[in-house]
């Protein structure tokens, strides 16, 4: 059922237009992956509760554009847990805390995969603010690493010990957190896991799929936050609960040498094991009157019986397991050893053992294992081997006695088992992507009266081009499903502190230009008629002239009859000839591809001292009179325009893109150009300089027009975005990019050329005469 935005107008209304722009933005995505129901309770009621906080638009806007995210990693619930989180510590910390929360919330989603951790995490969010608040944003600013190396348990464990350590000391507590100090890194190498299940849970889904056709669903789970048997595996309906960290396997072989298996070899054959549970395990058990020590010896012969099922139909997963068999004789006669024992006999026929209850074990094993009545022999021989060990007067303990085989599940499934494969249960958390299939016109044509695809489809028919039904103005493609939501784009920024580049720290989001009134545009034309006039004559000089004839050249591709004879009366006259006889013929073709990039924050509605018009208007009136003069010298341009508010949403809008024509459509658009929020430019300018990098021209241009320093609603430090502005600038340099900076800012001088270079800016001084320096500006730089 397709949920459109527009039927809550009013919530749009009250987050406000900047809000509202960027849930526009995010609507696809959200819609994707959030029900109806958690479309309007979680996610816009969310929304709309944390504007009515009055902490400001960053906190509404981070959360609208991560929520969807985490909704996709682990399902809408947890953004319920995420919201609650934020509400309970919205009066502990600030609002850029939250915020960041919000922000870095999809990495703790994708890292941690399963509901439950993330809210173990929110909790130790919490539990931090109260013990080591002035540690949150740093460890939240490094969290991607912390959570590629370690376990939410090992997570918790280091953050509490920094918190303990550093109570009292807040700049060690900022280094400890921003993993500066050294026993921060002695911690975290402390804590690390050998193999973390977020790693390798792609190739042991792959790896389950190729031995039995079909997906299981796994999620890690931490004995930290979990209420099971310290780090066993588990199933819980379809799901196959691993731990979330293994380490390495490590024990001495019966020659005294010590055997390493990678923790990935755990993981393959825990989830295979597992994954028997679901496939042979069909009937319940019944454990009423059934002893402590019984029940471990029914689950144990269960799990040799669907064992030798899965070795009958893949002989390679027999020394998966075997590995992790390491009793012997030498074991002892515990319960525990005893039970180990007899776990490797039923799964290695090879293995020797002289202990009657083994042996009597492996003899029961092999003469029933044929029969039919599966819960009634397995049960039956159980009970069996429970009398004879105590016959033998082994004792056993519930708590203390736990077979050691690491791959092993805690037995439950075969206990609680539901034929939830018959009731057609849904997996809570699993969703689906609607894909876009491209087809023919008569493929389309031949379906055209089956009812079109709504949003709940997981596959709709498109075309390349656009086919309209008999008087409609909407074409197919746009009807058919969700409209594909523009991709984010991803930029790093450096940091100059750290010397380094932050990886896809800045997030730019390309907006729809917003259409204008276009007699604004040719009013632009009849106000400026002086300065066209003179363009005219700037432009007839520019235009490419074909071929041009340069005489007095020492090489060249013809003689020059009248220098030749000059030459020749010289030496007659015994003077020194000049051999500048031939002819050059030289073809004279522009090719330059040119970007205009205008900076549209919210100081450029502020009006020109001594002047009726504005910042904007007269970037958009200097804007006009260069695009006209562009159209006409023929020159690839476009035309790209600029704001931000915060790292998360830097606003991109294309008024002209290149190839486009320069028609009355893209100067409504330039009519329509308006300012707002704030200036971080670095982002901007990587993204334009992706854009121009694709032209083939020779050389490429990125022209920027502000009012003012780069800055944005979330830095503090005026140097941070100078810096990373100016590394912007040299990476645009390297990859064949020549940029220059047109300021409106008086002030400029103090930072524009520690940004740009010493000559490749200018401050214009009077604003008022921009729409005459801009063209005349192009003219000079492109000459």
């Amino acid at each position: 059922m397709s949920v459109e935005l527009e039927k809550y107008q009013d919530i749009l209304d009250e987050l406000g237009e900047h809000a509202g722009e960027v849930l526009r933005a995010s609507w696809g995505e959200a819609a994707r992956v959030f029900s109806p129901r958690g479309l309007e309770n979680y996610y816009l009621q969310g929304a709309t509760g944390l504007k009515s906080l009055g902490r400001g638009t960053d906190l509404v806007v981070t959360f609208i554009q991560n929520a969807p995210a985490v909704a996709r990693e682990l399902g809408e619930d947890s953004v319920s847990d995420l919201l609650a989180a934020a509400i309970k510590m919205y009066s502990k910390t600030s609002a850029s805390v939250i915020a960041a929360i919000f922000a870095t919330s999809p990495v703790a989603a994708a890292r941690l995969g399963d509901p439950e951790l993330f809210r173990g995490f929110l909790h130790l969010l919490d539990t931090l603010l109260a013990q080591a608040p002035r540690g949150i944003r740093p460890m939240l600013d490094h969290l991607s690493t912390l959570l590629g190396q370690l376990t939410l348990g090992g997570l918790r464990r280091w953050a509490l010990w920094g918190a303990q350590a550093h109570k009292t000391n807040f700049d060690g507590q900022l280094k400890y957190f921003s993993l500066e100090s050294p026993e921060s890194i002695g911690v975290l190498q402390k804590e690390r896991k050998g193999t973390l299940f977020i790693d390798v849970q792609r190739r042991i889904g792959m790896y389950m799929r190729a031995l039995w056709g079909r997906d299981f669903f796994m999620r890690p789970t931490s004995g930290d936050f979990e209420q099971r048997e310290g780090y066993r595996p588990s199933i819980d309906g379809y799901i196959i609960h691993l731990p979330d960290a293994f380490d390495d396997f490590v024990f001495d072989s019966s020659t005294g040498e010590e055997v390493r298996i990678p923790g990935i070899d755990l993981y393959r054959a825990s989830a295979a094991h597992a994954a028997c549970h679901q496939v042979y395990t069909t009937e319940q058990f019944d454990s009423t009157g059934l002893s402590a020590l019984q029940v471990v010896l029914i689950g144990l012969i269960e799990d040799a019986r669907i064992e030798g099922l899965a070795v009958a139909q893949f002989p390679g997963l027999k020394q998966t397991w075997l590995s992790f068999h390491t009793a012997t004789p030498q074991t002892g006669d515990s319960a525990v050893g005893l039970m180990a024992r007899l776990a490797r006999i039923l799964l290695d026929e090879d293995y020797r053992d002289n202990h009657p209850l083994v042996m009597l074990g492996y003899r029961l094993f092999s003469e029933n294992k044929a029969q039919q009545n599966v819960t009634e022999w397995v049960r039956e021989m159980g009970i069996r081997l429970a009398e004879e060990m105590q016959g033998m007067g082994v004792i056993y303990s519930q708590s203390n006695d736990v077979i050691d085989i690491l791959y092993r599940d805690d037995n439950q499934y075969m206990w609680e088992f539901e034929d939830i494969r018959e009731a057609g249960q849904v997996v809570a958390g699993v969703t689906t992507q609607q894909i876009r299939k491209y087809v023919s016109v008569m493929e389309m044509i031949n379906a055209i009266d089956v009812p079109g695809a709504g949003d709940d489809a997981n596959e709709i028919w498109v075309l390349n081009s656009e086919f309209f039904r008999d008087e409609e103005t909407t074409s197919i493609n746009q009807q058919e499903g969700r409209e594909p939501p523009p991709d984010p784009y991803h930029y790093p920024e450096w940091d100059y502190q750290m010397q380094l580049d932050r990886p896809d720290w800045c997030t730019v989001l390309e907006k729809r230009a917003k259409p204008g009134e276009l007699q604004m545009i040719d009013d632009i034309v009849v106000k400026h008629k002086p300065i066209v006039a003179r363009l005219k004559y700037l432009i007839e000089a520019m235009q490419p002239q074909g071929v041009q004839r340069l005489r007095k050249q020492e090489d060249g591709d013809e003689i020059d009859i009248n220098a030749a004879v000059r030459a020749m009366i010289e030496m007659r006259m015994g003077e020194q000839p000049d051999p500048r006889i031939m002819i050059r013929n030289v073809r004279k073709v522009r090719d330059l591809s040119v970007m205009l990039l205008i900076d549209l924050s919210e100081s450029t509605n502020d009006a020109v001292l001594g002047s009726e018009s504005t910042v904007l208007e007269l970037a958009r009136e200097a804007t006009v009179l260069l695009a006209d003069a562009l159209d006409k010298i023929g020159d690839p341009f476009a035309i790209h325009g600029f704001d931000s508010n915060g790292r998360h949403d830097v606003e991109y809008f294309r008024y002209k893109d290149f190839g486009s024509p320069y028609n009355d459509k893209a100067k409504s658009r330039l009519a329509g150009m308006s300012g707002q929020l704030s200036t971080r430019m670095g982002a901007a300018m990587r993204h334009a300089g992706s854009i121009l990098k694709q032209q083939h021209s020779s050389k490429k241009l990125l022209l920027v027009i502000t009012d003012g320093e780069p800055a944005d609603n979330d830095v503090r430090d005026p140097q941070y975005l100078r810096f990373d502005a100016k590394k912007a600038v040299e990476e645009l340099t390297r990859n064949g990019v020549s940029t220059y900076c047109l300021s409106l800012d008086p002030r400029a001088d103090q930072y524009v050329s520690r940004i740009f270079g010493a000559k490749n800016y200018m401050v214009v001084d009077h604003v008022q005469r921009l729409p005459e320096k801009l063209p005349m500006l192009y003219m000079g730089l492109t000459r």
